[in-house]
């Protein structure tokens, strides 16, 4: 594999600046609120998760003190 050439490097990094340059700030914020809004779904699926699974450990073990008073 051969080594990138430095043209073709500084043509991708001009892109990318010329993209982010060209964003303005309603852009940006909505970027960064999409962000937020993905990160706070996944975050609240893993602690219900959690939750969940406490829960049904509490259950499973009032259920077995139940038995064996019965």
């Amino acid at each position: 594999m051969s080594r990138p050439n430095i043209f073709g490097v500084v043509s991708y990094v001009a892109g990318m600046a010329s993209i982010g340059a060209s964003l303005t700030l309603a852009d940006v914020g909505t970027a960064v609120g999409i962000a937020t809004a993905v990160l706070t779904c996944l975050t609240n699926t893993f602690y219900t998760y959690r939750r969940d699974r406490r829960e049904q450990r509490e259950c499973e073990a009032r259920l077995a003190q139940l038995e064996r008073q019965a």
